[in-house]
């Protein structure tokens, strides 16, 4: 089974459909041949000990048993050379899907929205794309091509031994029978522990992720023990299950073992019994020797291909549990390209976020190139408004149109690149300082490269061994909070996107490298629509217009002066940053 991605009404529907396999299946043809002659000339082998047995020893022939022997190192040889052609290119095959199967995974993550990602742990996700993943490659890889080579084998020997001996073939059969019994019940117990494993993987996961990621936090709090007996608790509950496992497997196993060895035994005494009273040769019983491990070999590899089989099974629910999901943001239908310049306009706008609303019957109309400045009180859905714009959320009620257009008539490629934000979050990737500007820049010229790192008031990159060369850590670790915060500004403006969002980008700047930027954001150009979200006055007083948000509703609404004579909560706030510097020159 194989994981297809198909759109059908707009929806990404999984199908258990072998996709993977039919566009490698040239790759596998080659394989499948060397299978197919590894197993007829492991045949042959037991046929020319019967030929040594029952016609070289007694003719005494040493011309005989040369052509034998040589005819034994020949297919022994050829058995060789087959069998590492099926073993490289079963491998490669089974890589290639892996490859894929991967690709298609992080493809469909990719499309996934906000909000999914707001209810998923990373470590979660990792453990899907890791450990579930592979479990799936790794049953097609040997799981599934050893069902295929082992069931080969088996339909073989029993068709040989019969031919051989019917009676002797149906006796070993009575005694090897209950093992498909005991794969059936093992399979079922398997199935629900490996599930819990892949569950108890993922979580064990998540806690490493987070503490690795908050590892300056853990020591500044001194927490490290409280987080090492925090892994050591899912540890435990990890080595639990798979010990449950392993004790689930001691129960089958030795069973298993017991009765093909019982089988051997079996065919021993009754093979001895048939030869002395004359219903089969020796070499007869030499064959049915060398072909009842068809038999065998590949009952006691039941056991094993239940646990795979087990752990697919577990790992295919985990992984088609992401892919059914949905993206819940996405084109409607086949929408022709638009060109943005910048207007924006809120109507009636009510946004709710788990059943909590955030924003309510907000309004306001912005014209391409103005400045509008967003403040208001933690949590009165500030970032909420300029996430609606690139419809990262769906509101509920009301309608948001850019340049007068419905943003959900408008193709979601086209909307969002017209928007270059710069998040709370400041993130920067493990890259060079260069990789992280250009970020979604497309191919800038060195001139726009340096002109944005000079507005953004970033010429500290210089100051570097290595320039823009740089390799900085994960999420710009070894960077201060304001090197990183001017570095996502210089690539927000690297990008030239008609609307530019800048949510809270100043909070590490000190205030005079705050007023040096937002002079120079002045001098961009003006057909450029700008969003500023901020605490501080210092970053707000020179928009065109400033939104003062409370509860979700727009409370105050005007220029600084108008809001300053209003005396309403944007002057309580103008009166406290600035107290007796309230005729103090600030941007």
């Amino acid at each position: 089974m194989s994981i297809l991605i198909s759109h059908h009404k707009g929806g990404i529907y999984i199908k258990n459909i072998n996709d993977s396999v039919k566009k490698h299946l040239k790759t596998g043809i080659l394989p499948a041949l060397a299978l197919i002659l590894t197993i007829v000339l492991d045949s042959v082998n037991p046929f020319l000990n019967r030929m040594i047995i029952d016609k070289a020893l007694p003719s005494r022939s040493p011309k005989l048993l040369l052509t034998i022997v040589a005819a034994l190192v020949t297919v022994t040889v050829l058995r060789a050379l087959f069998g590492f052609v099926k073993e490289y290119l079963f491998d490669r095959t089974g890589t290639l899907i892996y490859g894929d199967l991967k690709t298609v995974f992080f493809d469909h993550i990719q499309t996934l929205s906000f909000r999914y990602f707001d209810n998923i742990n990373t470590g979660e996700i990792m453990s899907r794309m890791g450990e579930d993943i592979e479990n799936i490659w790794r049953s097609f890889a040997f799981g599934f091509r050893l069902v295929a080579e082992e069931a080969l084998y088996f339909i073989l020997g029993v068709t040989i031994l019969g031919y051989i001996n019917i009676k002797l073939t149906l006796l070993v059969l009575l005694v090897l029978s209950p093992i498909v019994f005991l794969a059936v019940k093992l399979e079922k117990k398997t199935d629900k522990n490996f599930e819990e494993i892949s569950d108890q993987t993922a979580s064990m996961n998540t806690t490493a992720q987070e503490n690795i990621a908050g590892v300056r936090l853990v020591k500044a709090f001194a927490r490290e023990k409280h987080e090492i007996g925090k892994f050591f608790s899912e540890n435990e509950k990890n080595f639990e299950l798979n010990n449950e496992g392993a004790v689930i497997m001691g129960h089958y196993f030795p069973i298993i073992e017991l009765l093909t060895n019982i089988s051997v035994i079996v065919m021993i005494f009754m093979g001895a019994y048939f030869v002395i009273h004359g219903q089969m040769t020796l070499g007869d019983l030499a064959v049915f020797s060398g072909f009842i491990w068809n038999l065998i070999w590949p009952l006691r590899e039941i056991g094993w291909l239940m646990n795979m089989w087990a752990q697919f099974n577990a790992s295919s629910k985990k992984v088609m549990a992401i892919f059914s999901t949905e993206a819940e943001i996405k084109d409607e239908g086949d929408i022709p390209p638009m060109d943005i310049i910048g207007g924006v306009e809120f109507d009636n706008v009510t946004f709710a976020y788990n059943d909590e609303k955030v924003l309510k019957d907000v309004s306001f109309k912005v014209n391409p190139g103005d400045t509008v400045a967003l403040m208001g009180t933690t949590g009165s859905g500030k970032s909420s408004v300029v996430s609606l714009i690139g419809r990262y959320y769906e509101y509920q009620e009301g309608s948001v149109k850019v340049d007068g257009t419905d943003n959900h008539s408008i193709r979601l490629k086209d909307l969002r690149s017209a928007m270059s934000i710069v998040p709370q979050d400041t993130f920067l990737f493990s890259e060079s300082i260069l990789n992280n500007l250009k970020f979604g820049a497309g191919n800038p010229s060195d001139e726009e490269i340096s002109e944005a790192i000079r507005i953004a008031c970033a010429e500290f990159v210089y100051d570097f061994e290595e320039g823009l060369d740089t390799v900085i850590g994960e999420r710009g670790v070894g960077l201060s909070g304001g090197q990183k915060q001017r570095i996502a500004i210089a690539r927000a403006i690297i990008r030239r996107a008609p609307i530019l969002v800048l949510d809270d980008a100043t909070s590490a700047l000190d205030m005079d490298t705050e007023y040096e930027l937002l002079k120079n954001l002045k001098e961009l150009d003006r057909s450029r629509t700008t969003f500023i979200i901020a605490h501080r006055i210092s970053a707000v007083k020179n928009a065109d217009r400033i939104l003062y948000l409370d509860d979700g509703r727009i409370k105050e609404s005007g220029t600084h002066d108008e809001l300053v004579a209003l005396k309403g909560s944007y002057y309580e706030i103008y009166k406290d940053q600035f107290r007796d510097f309230e005729d103090l020159e600030v941007v």
